[in-house]
């Protein structure tokens, strides 16, 4: 980037919201996942989309890279400079700009924390599901980018179910208005839902209008443990074949247990096999009514001890024991590896017995946890990544997994993204056709391939060796 450049983007966004030091440009050469890391050139804070407008129609003339970034949680390598480049902040871009009750929505920066979000519109009596697990750090922005799931997606769905209408500038500058508050709007083609999961790859989300439902009235949590993971995997089927669909059905096994009992320290049972969080919300008989078929189904399929928690405090505890768990894992090795693979949820023991097997197979040291209900299940691995011999099993472990995920009529991510860690693999999902048809989309819009290049595509694909032996 040379001179010119910077003193274009400064003059637009301000001396004082610019970072080019070796020591600024290191804080943002990576984010959340393990062995990725590249220096951007320049790290600015724009005040508004006119400003960002401005950068990028300079960063298109000079053919230079723009990263939009939220707070770096990302497990894909989706923020991290791929050949140097800007990276946009919005730390400066956090506010709520309409709170629409009448219309339950709210109009939102992309800079703001999803917690924050939540705890506002919780105050006036309404409802914002989505909840990642870094939701008290993670932006509304880049949950919008990587169309953030969370603990309460089984019953309420995702981030993309949630986003009414956008605000994005386009590569060449353009700023588009999509969607609004509308309950109804089929005009043209859903453009809102195609910047929702593109990763920045598109265009930059500049503000966000989301819809909000009532705040449920009361809620209940319970647990269950298992001697086995095939008898928690069919709990979960069970469960669901009961037609109750419960706001949270989480799944820890017995390595996750045992890191986040010795993480937090609050009383959790370390020698069994497994562990379901049940948790259910809506009007109280109801509530009440689900909760304890909930514990009857874990039961009859051989639970070894269910326990509802006695008040708010105690149910918050055990969510935030699912919540910490990449944390809790990450005490014990130098370098964790969080994956993100996605089942029906009638194959989750399958897949379970057959991460467990792959585990084995490469000799590598992986503990699985997840949201059961939607057949999530993030497979963490505990390594080092200065062991070189031991990281290329993990690789092929993980190679396997995504595999074995798709022979079971899964997909290799359920909700942290491609990026780039998982570019080589899209192709084994969505096909050569696929590939294509997405490639010509990005390349209608971002013909120049500014937008943060090296994500979701890959150089090269992966070789797909199909592992017979587990449908």
């Amino acid at each position: 980037m040379n001179k010119t450049v910077i003193e274009k983007i400064t003059h637009i966004v301000g001396e004082k919201y610019i970072k080019n030091s070796t020591a600024q440009l290191l804080a943002y050469s990576y984010d959340a996942t393990a062995n990725f890391q590249r220096l951007p050139d320049l790290v600015i804070s724009p005040g508004n989309a006119e400003e960002i407008a401005e950068v990028i129609k300079v960063c298109n003339e000079y053919r230079i890279s723009i990263i939009p970034r939220g707070s770096g949680t990302n497990l894909a390598a989706g923020t991290v400079p791929y050949d140097g480049g800007v990276v946009i902040l919005f730390n400066r871009m956090d506010q709520i700009l309409n709170f629409d009750k009448e219309n339950l929505t709210i109009t939102v920066q992309p800079g703001i924390i999803s917690e924050n979000l939540c705890t506002f519109v919780e105050a006036h009596g309404l409802f914002y599901p989505p909840d990642p697990s870094s939701m008290r750090i993670s932006t509304i922005g880049g949950n919008v980018s990587e169309n953030s799931g969370g603990l309460r997606g089984l019953k309420y769905g995702v981030t993309k179910d949630y986003v009414k209408g956008l605000q994005v500038v386009l590569p060449n500058g353009d700023i588009l208005e999509t969607g609004g508050k509308l309950a109804k709007d089929v005009a043209g083609y859903d453009l809102t839902s195609l910047f929702v999961g593109a990763e920045g790859t598109l265009g930059v989300v500049t503000a966000i209008t989301l819809k909000l439902i009532p705040l449920p009235q009361y809620k209940m949590t319970s647990i269950a443990y298992f001697e086995s993971l095939e008898d928690a995997a069919r709990t979960v089927s069970s469960i669901i074949a009961n037609k109750i669909i419960p706001v949270t059905l989480e799944f820890l096994d017995k390595k996750t247990i045992s890191a986040v009992e010795q993480y937090m320290k609050i009383g959790l049972s370390t020698d069994v096999e497994a562990m379901l969080l049940l948790e259910q919300d809506g009007e109280m008989h109801q509530v009440e009514q689900d909760v304890k078929e909930m514990v009857r189904i874990a039961e009859e399929n051989g639970a070894l001890f269910t326990q509802i928690a006695k008040d708010a405090q105690e149910a918050e505890q055990i969510k935030t024991a699912r919540r910490v768990a990449l944390s809790a894992l990450a005490k014990l090795k130098p370098t964790v590896i969080l994956e993100d693979a996605t089942v029906p949820r009638s194959e989750l023991a399958k897949m379970v017995m057959r991460i467990n097997d792959i585990s084995e197979k490469y000799n590598v040291n992986i503990a699985t946890f997840g949201h059961a209900g939607d057949g999530n299940l993030h497979p963490t691995c505990l390594t080092d990544l200065r062991d070189e011999e031991e990281i290329h099993r993990v690789e092929a472990a993980f190679s396997e997994i995504f595999e074995a995920a798709l022979s079971l009529g899964g997909t290799i991510t359920g909700e942290h993204g491609v990026g780039e860690m998982k570019a080589p693999y899209l192709e084994w999902k969505i096909g050569p056709i696929g590939i294509n048809v997405m490639k010509n989309i990005k390349q209608t819009f971002d013909p120049n391939h500014i937008m943060n290049p090296g994500k979701v595509f890959a150089k090269e694909t992966k070789k797909r060796v199909v592992v017979h032996g587990g449908n």
